[in-house]
């Protein structure tokens, strides 16, 4: 017999009723039934129920030790009594009598409990972060992701796609994020970055020769945390292809995460490869108020401008005379909701920083609320036509800058959807957002920028960039996004130098920097750069959605918490004179705050 186990704690079934078994796990919680004792066991695959009966060795042992301690346990396997058998439990029919205890490592009083899921606290939890993984919900959390990668890898590799490893180590970049930076040894005041994303380096595989790279890529940035993003490190799925259009893109990934989903959707519908809708970019932030869109929340966003123009509703009027703009959200069947619904929504508009979200009530197709009285019955018709509104449907309005009123309304969009009930449950509904602006002007610098990613192809080439106003030229940039969570950005890559350099020049960058901060890319393409593109969806966004979390801590194994540190391994953490003293390193303290 094996030293520690014959079978996991999921395997035996009635028909190992009879034999003797050796399982090895943790004990998962004890009861004490009239002296006769009851031990859930469990391992990674699952829970056996052990019993000790009164007066035996093995409940003495098993008696005196805590709950997550290890031991070995050796018995006889018996069938449950009918009203005993739990139809919940692999296991359930079964159950085994322990004849020997050995204990392999006792444990000590828990800080945080194992069994069961109450809500713990973070700083808890992250510093304990092995005990949080015996938990069951995150233990499958864990198990899914790594399901997921397989699944992503053997998708990847059945599309054409050859699997390569990039540098962990290379140059800083100016562009993006800020870098995690590491010093070098030999190179005195010199240092390396880690990479924010394999950008540069999947693009020279390209020039390389490589036709269909992909790698499941660490990346490094040194940002804030967030629901849906780990400060410090995260994983995604980075490709890229050689001779492709957008269209070649979207055809080689869409079948990859929509199999991914379905799946793993546990019969959740999933968008078919080959259905995303592909929302251009001002479409988005017109009718979603979000470049991150949630099909599954029916509701559009309308600009009615046009309607208070020169209106009774001076408000409105005056900020549409001023360039600014309205938009409208519908209300579904709220002619029964009282006015504090709606009072409700505008407090919360207010706490989200926004001065306000007007609303107009309609019951049996009579308008109510100062903005109806004001606009008058007629036009508050016409606004309820072009929305296809029903004689119950209110409305509520975000109005200001364009800017400003497209976020109010995208998430007014959203709230609405909430507190209604309208959003889609056990749907995965995927979009591509398309023809992204190529520049912005930047106020803060009064001087034209790049808007998303530098080394996109300008729609045009260079015909665009030398005869357009630069900020109506467009990228062929691109982002998949499933149910409001942007799961990653990608485009057809800028291969010509020649185009390069003069969309660098548009956002005031010489040659001279193009070359110094880029020298490996911008030097491989004039050697020949066969046209290419790709995108990176993110690893732990979709685990994430996967795994129906709110939070993507769930989702990884070992998290940092929101001020990027690691409770676990007290990291980051002060290093050692002599070790400074090898990288030329001299530490400079932040000056403490003048009193005022």
């Amino acid at each position: 017999m094996h030293a520690y186990r014959t079978h996991t704690c999921a395997d035996l079934r009635a028909s190992d009723v009879g034999s003797t078994a050796r399982l090895s796990g943790w004990i998962h919680r004890k009861r004490d039934h009239g002296g006769v004792l009851f031990v859930d066991l469990r391992d990674h695959h699952g829970l056996t129920q052990i019993v000790a009966a009164a007066g035996s060795e093995a409940l003495k042992i098993l008696d005196g030790l805590r709950v997550e301690s290890v031991v070995t346990i050796t018995g006889e396997v018996v069938e449950r009594e009918g009203g005993a058998v739990n139809p919940k439990l692999a296991t359930g029919e079964i159950e085994v009598v322990a004849k020997e205890v050995a204990v392999q490592s006792s444990a000590a009083e828990l800080p945080m409990p194992v069994a069961g899921e109450a809500d713990y606290p973070e700083e808890i939890r992250l510093k304990y972060r092995y005990l949080d993984l015996r938990r069951d919900r995150l233990h499958q959390n864990i198990m899914l992701r790594s399901k997921v990668i397989a699944s992503i890898r053997r998708r990847m590799i059945d599309q054409g796609f050859t699997e390569f490893q990039t540098p962990i180590l290379t140059a800083s970049s100016p562009e993006g994020a800020r870098d995690y930076l590491v010093p070098s040894r030999v190179h005195p005041g010199k240092f390396y970055a880690l990479p924010q994303a394999p950008q540069m380096f999947k693009q020279l595989l390209m020039v390389a020769g490589f036709d269909r790279y992909f790698q499941i890529a660490p990346c490094f940035r040194d940002e804030d945390a967030r629901a849906d993003r780990s400060p410090g490190e995260f994983y995604q799925l980075d490709f890229e292809m050689s001779f492709v259009t957008q269209d070649d893109v979207f055809a080689a990934i869409e079948p990859v995460l929509s199999g991914v989903f379905d799946e793993f959707a546990g019969g959740k519908y999933v968008t078919p490869a080959g259905e995303y809708p592909r929302i251009p970019y001002k479409e988005a932030l017109l009718k979603y108020g979000s470049d991150k869109p949630d099909l599954r929340n029916p509701l559009i966003v309308h600009d009615v401008g046009p309607h208070f123009a020169g209106s009774g509703f001076g408000l409105f009027s005056g900020i549409v005379e001023k360039g600014g703009v309205v938009r409208a959200v519908a209300a579904p069947g709220t002619a029964e909701k009282s006015r504090k619904f709606f009072d409700d929504m505008n407090d919360w508009a207010r706490g989200e920083g926004f001065a306000g979200l007007g609303y107009a009530t309609r019951k049996g197709g009579e308008w109510g609320g100062p903005i109806a009285k004001n606009h008058g019955t007629e036009g508050m018709d016409k606004i309820a036509a072009v929305m296809g509104l029903g004689p119950d449907d209110g409305i509520f309005f975000a109005a200001g800058n364009e800017a400003e009123a497209a976020k109010l309304a995208g998430l007014a969009r959203t709230r609405v959807a909430e507190q209604l009930d309208l959003i889609e449950k056990d749907a995965f509904r995927f979009c591509w957002i398309v023809d992204f602006p190529m520049f912005e002007y930047n106020e803060e610098q009064k001087k034209i920028d790049f808007s998303h990613n530098p080394f996109s192809m300008p729609q045009g080439g260079m015909e665009a960039l030398e005869g357009k106003d630069p900020l109506d030229i467009l990228a062929w940039q691109y982002d998949i996004v499933c149910n409001g969570v942007e799961l990653s950005s990608g485009a057809i890559r800028n291969h010509r130098p020649d185009i390069m350099y003069k969309a660098f020049d548009i956002a005031g960058y010489s040659s001279e920097e193009v070359d110094t901060n880029f020298p490996g890319m911008i030097g491989a393409f004039k050697y020949g750069a066969p046209p290419h593109g790709g995108s990176a969806p993110g690893i732990d966004r979709i685990v994430m959605l996967l795994a129906d979390e709110p939070n993507i801590r769930e989702v990884i194994v070992f998290p940092m918490n929101q001020k990027a540190e690691d409770l676990m391994m007290n990291a980051p953490a002060s290093v050692m004179a002599k070790q400074l003293q090898e990288l030329h390193i001299r530490i400079v303290a932040p000056e403490a705050p003048k009193a005022s």
